[in-house]
C-alpha cells in the first residue's frame, strides 16, 4: 500500500475504533489499541496530539482525557496510572483503575498546558493548577523516601519500560503482587536491594511538572508561587547533576539505594531534552556532547531506526521478550515523544530522518502487520506487539504530514 491509503486506513481505524465512550463514562476518549483496552497516564499526549493535528474532531477527546485524570484523582492526590473499558476488560468499574504504579512517562503538567492553549474552557487553568499542585505533594509525601530530593522507583512499571535491563535486580521488576493483588504505589517496598531507585526518567518528568506549575501560577496572576515552583524545578535539575550524571561518560544514569550508579545506557536520557531540563542556551555544551556522544552516535541510539530503548551497545540489549521490550526495541512511545523536543533543539534535519524510518519501516509490513508498537532498530521489522497503536499510527501521520504526504483532515 502507498502512503497516503496506510493514513487514510489510520485515520478511519482511529475513527471507528479507538476513539468512542467507554462503559461507565458519559464522554469519549482514546483508546490505545485492542491490546491495551483503555488509555494509561502516559497516553495522554495521544490525545493532545491528535487535537493538535485534528482539531475539528480532536480538542473535546484531549479535553475529556485530562479531565478523565482529574476527575479520578484520589483525595491525597494520587492520579491512576489506567482507565480501562470496563466493556472489553470485563472487570468490576473499581478495577478498571489502577494505582499499583505511577507511569507518567510525560509530564502531566506539560500536557495540560498545551490543552490549554486550544481549549475554550475558561476553568481549565484553575482546575489544572489545583490537581496538579495536589499531585506534586503526592509525589513528595510518598516518593522521597532517601532524602535525596529526587523522587524514587518502586516499581518497574513506574516508568513503563517493562522488561528493560535497566530494572535487574529489583524485588518487583513489574509490581509488588501480594496474593494476586496489587500494591499502591505509595507503598515503598521492602527488602529491595536496588530499590527506591532515583530514575533519571521520572525525575525529568517530575521537573516538568514543577516547570508547569510555575507556568500555571503565572497565567493565575500568582507571581510568588510561580516563583517557588520555578525555584523546585531548578533544585531537581540540580539533584540530577549531582546524583545521576557521570562526567566520565557524560550520561545520566539511575542511581540505586545505596548511591550507586546503574549504568545502563537507557534511552531515558532522551527525557532530559523531552521536559526541557536542558536548557538550549545555558547547556548549550553538555547538549552538543550528549547528543555527539551518545544520541546521534551510531553504535548506541543512532540506529537505523532510531532511537531504541537501550544504546544497541549496551551488554543489557537484548530481545528479552518478543514484544514489548523496553531493553531493545524502537518504541512508537519514544518516536512519538520527539516531537516534543527535536525542532525545540534545532534538530530539524535530524526529526526528519527519524520521521522517514519510521514511515518506512511500517509502510513495508502494514498488510501483514499494521502500525504496532515497535520496530527493531536494526532491521526495521516490527514486533507482534499491539497492532493499530495509538502512538505509533499518531508518529505515522504526523511523519506524513511533515513529509508533505497528503492526508485527508477528517
Amino acid at each position: 500500500m502507498e502512503k497516503e491509503e496506510i493514513c487514510a486506513a489510520l485515520i478511519e481505524r482511529i475513527e471507528s475504533k479507538h476513539i468512542h465512550t467507554f462503559a461507565g463514562h458519559k464522554t469519549p476518549l482514546f483508546l490505545i489499541s485492542d491490546t491495551y483496552f483503555g488509555v494509561w497516564l502516559e497516553h495522554v499526549f495521544d490525545a493532545v496530539l491528535y487535537a493538535e493535528m485534528f482539531p475539528s474532531k480532536g480538542v473535546p477527546i484531549a479535553e475529556n482525557t485530562i479531565n478523565l485524570f482529574m476527575d479520578k484523582q484520589r483525595s491525597d492526590g494520587q492520579y491512576p496510572c489506567y482507565v480501562w473499558d470496563g466493556a472489553r476488560s470485563g472487570l468490576p468499574e473499581k478495577m478498571n483503575v489502577g494505582w499499583a504504579q505511577i507511569q507518567e512517562c510525560v509530564s502531566f503538567g506539560q500536557l495540560c498546558l498545551r490543552v490549554i492553549a486550544f481549549s475554550q474552557d475558561g476553568t481549565l487553568t484553575e482546575r489544572c493548577y489545583a490537581s496538579l499542585t495536589k499531585w506534586v505533594w503526592w509525589l513528595k509525601r510518598n516518593r522521597m523516601t532517601t532524602g535525596r530530593g529526587l523522587i524514587e522507583m518502586f516499581v518497574g512499571y513506574d516508568t513503563g519500560h517493562d522488561n528493560s535491563g535497566r530494572l535487574r535486580g529489583m524485588r518487583f521488576p513489574e509490581n509488588q503482587k501480594f496474593l494476586w493483588a496489587e500494591k499502591n504505589a505509595a507503598k515503598r517496598p521492602r527488602f529491595d536491594k536496588v530499590a527506591p531507585i532515583l530514575a533519571v526518567d521520572m525525575n525529568c518528568v517530575f521537573f516538568g511538572d514543577l516547570a508547569a506549575l510555575s507556568a500555571l501560577a503565572a497565567k493565575l496572576g500568582r507571581e510568588e508561587e510561580s516563583k517557588k515552583w520555578e525555584n523546585e524545578a531548578k533544585e531537581v535539575k540540580k539533584n540530577l547533576i549531582l546524583y545521576c550524571f557521570d562526567k566520565e561518560d557524560c550520561f545520566f544514569y539511575d542511581v540505586d539505594k545505596k548511591g550507586n550508579k546503574r549504568k545502563y545506557l537507557s534511552s531515558t536520557v532522551l527525557h532530559l531534552f523531552q521536559e526541557g531540563v536542558l536548557n538550549y542556551n545555558e547547556d548549550k555544551e553538555l547538549i552538543d556532547e550528549i547528543l555527539k556522544k551518545h544520541v546521534f552516535n551510531e553504535k548506541e541510539f543512532w540506529t537505523p531506526y532510531p532511537f531504541p530503548s537501550m544504546a544497541i551497545c549496551d551488554p543489557s540489549a537484548q530481545k528479552h521478550k518478543k514484544y514489548n521490550d523496553w531493553g531493545y526495541f524502537t518504541q512508537g512511545n519514544t518516536v512519538l515523544r520527539t516531537i516534543l523536543w527535536m525542532d525545540k533543539y534545532g534538530l530539524n534535519k535530524e526529526q526528519d530522518v527519524v520521521c522517514e524510518k519510521w514511515l518506512e519501516g511500517w509502510t513495508k509490513c502494514f498488510e501483514r502487520m499494521p502500525v504496532g508498537q515497535e520496530l527493531d532498530p536494526i532491521s526495521g521489522l516490527p514486533s507482534p506487539s499491539s497492532p493499530w497503536y495509538s502512538s505509533g499510527m499518531l508518529f505515522y501521520l504526523w511523519s506524513a504530514k511533515r513529509m508533505g504526504i497528503s492526508i485527508k483532515n477528517p
